[in-house]
């Protein structure tokens, strides 16, 4: 496999977590290449010898970039923006930082681990609806909590941010569990204003080489 180039993202349509290196990708207009992982073909091929060799935990997202493979999208992120700091994603302000990262730490490890595919399996069909609604409405609860002190247009005051990057995939993840969101105003109203960003559209799940032509319709 190539190290030198345009960057490789390995990436599953539907993955959130994916999603959210693509969104901030696109946001730093970094050309890359999508390797796509399937979760579910043939019991999932992120379980393959091949794809554990890139990442042991046999996870997406992966980035081969700059003759290195990185793995977890929080890391991932946090290198585009140390390695290309045009068009940041964190704030100048120290203290406007840590509320992006806080945002972030809430999603990536309080919300999306619990409703993660494993974990939805080790639960069982009959009761996985029910445990992702709890986890992801308990965790939104939190986030609207924090956006309620520290959001302008977006999470963290007036500029797009990495928070907003975890942001979005995650309400993509409670409406597919049909988790009600009318709690979470100010966490409805960023999904808004994003929607039709063009960089959080060329991300979305839909707009992916490997989606399902069903999942469009």
């Amino acid at each position: 496999m190539s190290m030198i180039g345009k960057p490789v993202l390995y990436s599953y349509w539907r993955s959130s977590c994916s999603w959210r290196v693509r969104i901030a990708l696109n946001l730093k207009e970094i050309p890359y290449d999508i390797k796509p992982i399937s979760l579910i073909k043939a019991g999932g091929e992120q379980h393959c010898n091949e794809f554990r060799d890139v990442n042991p935990m046999e996870q997406v997202p992966a980035l081969q970039i700059d003759g290195h493979t990185l793995i977890e999208s929080l890391n991932i992120m946090h290198y585009l923006e140390e390695t290309r700091p045009q068009r940041a994603l964190m704030p100048q302000d120290v203290h406007k930082r840590a509320k992006v990262r806080e945002i972030c730490e809430v999603i990536a490890s309080g919300i999306q681990p619990l409703q993660n595919l494993t974990v939805l399996i080790y639960v069982g069909e009959e009761k996985k609806r029910e445990w992702a609604q709890h986890w992801i409405h308990r965790g939104l609860r939190a986030v609207e909590k924090l956006l309620s002190s520290s959001a302008g247009k977006y999470c963290v005051g007036d500029e797009i941010s990495v928070a907003d990057c975890c942001l979005i995939p995650q309400v993509f993840n409670a409406r597919r569990f049909h988790v009600d969101l009318r709690p979470f105003p100010i966490v409805l109203r960023i999904d808004r204003e994003l929607e039709n960003h063009p960089a959080f559209r060329a991300a979305h799940p839909s707009s992916q080489p490997d989606c399902p032509p069903e999942a469009t319709k």
